[in-house]
């Protein structure tokens, strides 16, 4: 069992900038591809970047050019920097780990984890 963490999240400005980091708790978030995905009230949750284990990336048209992702997998862990924030950005961001991103990247994990989420708002 792999439990994720997710954190950095919180209250942003329009035009600011926010960090989030994803702590996987082994040893096989080298192996996986990790993505980030939202859910604001009322809709679905959604892709917002993903990276496979040699870094291939992937992002949704709204955040391109402004959110990166990122990871380090010495240290278990992936981010999500998020600069340009607007307050459509406004969601609950989760990390995932596994066969939910694995798929949408064209490879294969046969597991999947999710993180508790953590609130991003961006309000002046």
């Amino acid at each position: 069992q792999v439990q994720l963490v997710e954190s950095g999240g919180g209250l942003g400005q329009p035009g600011g900038s926010l960090r989030l980091s994803c702590a996987a708790s082994g040893s096989i978030f080298r192996l996986s591809a990790m993505g980030w995905y939202r859910q604001a009230p009322g809709q679905q949750r959604e892709l917002v970047a993903a990276i496979t284990n040699s870094g291939r990336t992937r992002y949704a048209d709204s955040v391109k050019g402004r959110f990166t992702i990122s990871r380090d997998n010495a240290k278990n862990t992936g981010y999500l920097q998020m600069n340009s924030l607007k307050a459509e950005d406004t969601a609950v961001y989760y990390c995932n780990v596994g066969s939910s991103t694995a798929q949408l990247m064209g490879v294969i994990n046969p597991y999947d984890y999710w993180g508790q989420g953590t609130q991003v708002t961006v309000s002046s």
